[in-house]
């Protein structure tokens, strides 16, 4: 836990001082428990989008609401030599638990739920229920190296296979787009929230990384960290608090996209607007784990859109907020029964 140590000299009653020094926080994460043994898991993302797209003066709006719920389960450390050092690696394995999707398209609602899939409203597209349907249960095997970065992800040919369902375009779109640098990013337990080295309160850092999604373009994203103050009362009065601000800039697509529909031009840009891309991250230092997180970024810009040799201008502004949080247990498990009241004596 983040201390402050106070030395207090008093010199013949003359002097009182008090010297506050901060001692650095290291960032890890536990995957055992206190005797050693290898221990699962598990972890909600909830994420809301609303968008509001302009085309040929046509306002077309869009809401989305996802959640996620995802199984951890360590399988082993390996100790290894990197030059001088000697880094733990970690195998993981990823499963997906279940999901909840509602779609909302100018109008034409899209609901599913694999708690309940046949529930009333899961049927408005036969097409993407199917998708989603397919995603649960999906499993990776993902290797961690220094600093948790993921180095190596096993699965995705499964993945692809078990998604497409014998459509062939379907096919030739996820092979584009699920790049090994989009596999890494959905299948980070840290979601790069988490510092790379020791940090004290008052700290300031950033953390860059890039996101290829083949024909749908590129993304470069900057993590701006400020290490706060904890919060003085709440159920977060024990977390370390660290605030997040996300800067997002996109470039169009430079490889071929052919066999697709749609071609995304050179000269499209989106941004990343400051005052309402802030979030917070709250790590627990006991459980040494991200507890809470939430992340809101807003994009705007324009995209030229190729669609049948035309070319068609898009006016985007989406604002969206994921929350992330991280249990021992699963948050899909059933509720505990009532317990029944004790009988009176008589």
């Amino acid at each position: 836990m983040l201390r402050t140590r106070f030395a207090v000299a008093a010199l013949l009653g003359v002097a009182l001082t008090a010297v506050a020094g901060g001692q650095d926080r290291t960032f890890t994460l536990k995957f055992k428990d206190d005797k050693g043994a290898l221990v699962p898991f598990y972890q909600e993302m909830s994420t809301e989008v609303t968008q509001h797209i302009k085309v040929q003066g046509q306002d077309l709006p869009q809401q989305q609401k996802s959640t996620f719920w995802y199984a951890w389960t360590p399988v082993k450390e390996d100790k290894v030599k990197e030059g001088t050092e000697d880094v733990a690696k970690w195998t993981l394995k990823e499963k997906i638990e279940g999901l909840k999707m509602d779609i909302d398209i100018s109008g034409n609602p899209i609901k599913y739920d694999s708690r309940t899939p046949d529930a009333p409203g899961s049927a408005g597209n036969p097409g993407l229920v199917e998708f989603f349907k397919s995603l649960k249960d999906s499993e990776f095997t993902v290797t961690l190296g220094k600093n948790y970065k993921v180095e190596k992800v096993d699965g995705k040919e499964d993945f692809i296979k078990k998604l497409v369902a014998g459509s062939p375009q379907m096919d030739a779109l996820l092979k584009k787009v699920m790049t090994d640098d989009a596999l890494k990013e959905m299948t980070d337990p840290t979601y790069k929230l988490l510092p790379e080295g020791p940090k004290k309160k008052g700290d300031k850092w950033e953390r860059k990384t890039s996101l290829n999604l083949g024909p749908i373009g590129s993304y470069e994203l900057t993590y701006k960290f400020t290490y706060l103050e904890p919060d003085k009362e709440g159920d977060k009065k024990d977390f370390d608090k660290i605030e997040v601000e996300t800067a997002i800039s996109y470039t169009a697509p430079k490889e071929t996209t052919d066999g697709l529909l749609f071609r995304i031009k050179d000269g499209s840009k989106l941004t990343s607007d400051p005052s309402g891309s802030k979030g917070v991250v709250y790590y627990d230092p006991k459980a040494q784990r991200i507890a809470e997180a939430t992340i809101n970024i807003k994009l705007r810009g324009d995209l030229i859109v190729v669609i049948g040799g035309t070319d068609t201008k898009v006016e985007l502004t989406q604002e969206q907020k994921t929350t992330i949080k991280t249990a021992d247990t699963s948050f899909l498990a059933p509720p505990k029964a009532p317990t029944a009241p004790t009988p009176p004596k008589s």
